[in-house]
């Protein structure tokens, strides 16, 4: 009976999220060069290894970015976090299957890689394959419970998937993790959703 439940589907899931950790230890003098203007970044990358240097290049939007992962990957320089920010770029390029095989091999690296169990996430969604999106998400979240993004488009699936009460649990962790002004998007779909549950219980339809 769940298919007579009007659910709303008007929010626009939350994308990729790049690694932006450090995996080596790095002079802390030296944080203050990701703040840098782009002309000055040339006078600084000789003492950074291949991926911090890809990163520099990737946050300002450089094609060399991802020629630099690829390097960092060859060179075993934070290899499960440069597959993941490559898989990013090619996913942007309009390369699924690339991208895949960039969050794959992340995962087969460290299986408990967060951003690439969410980022397989948000591919798999893409895809349309909103089975395998849920599988990572719900990884994701199992790997670190306080990352907020996974459970917004969680709830996303869920609502897709006509279990309103699923999405409003995670929703309203969403809205727990995030600061008030982030919080706001998910507001209106939240409210409707719980009508949408409310009027569920009422008519005894249920809510899965």
């Amino acid at each position: 009976m769940a298919d007579i439940l009007k659910l709303p589907v008007q929010a626009s899931k939350l994308g990729y999220r790049r690694v932006r950790k450090r995996c080596k230890a790095t002079d802390p003098n030296q944080l203050d060069l990701f703040a840098a203007p782009a002309a000055q970044i040339l006078s600084f990358t000789a003492g950074l290894g291949p991926f911090e240097q890809a990163l520099l290049w990737d946050e300002r939007g450089d094609a060399r970015a991802a020629e630099l992962y690829s390097e960092a990957i060859e060179k075993e320089d934070c290899v499960s976090d440069a597959f993941c920010n490559l898989g990013i770029i090619e996913s942007k390029r309009g390369n699924p299957v690339k991208a895949l095989d960039c969050f794959t091999a992340a995962l087969k690296n460290d299986p408990r890689h967060l951003e690439a169990h969410y980022n397989l996430g948000n591919l798999y969604f893409d895809l349309d394959d909103l089975g395998l999106a849920k599988v990572h998400f719900e990884m994701a979240v199992n790997v670190d419970p306080d990352f907020a993004n996974a459970y917004f488009n969680l709830a996303l699936i869920q609502v897709i998937n006509h279990d309103p009460g699923a999405a409003v649990e995670a929703l309203a962790r969403y809205q727990q993790l995030v600061p008030p002004d982030e919080g706001r998007k998910a507001e209106k779909l939240l409210e409707e959703l719980e009508k949408c549950v409310s009027a569920a219980r009422k008519s005894g339809t249920g809510t899965s």
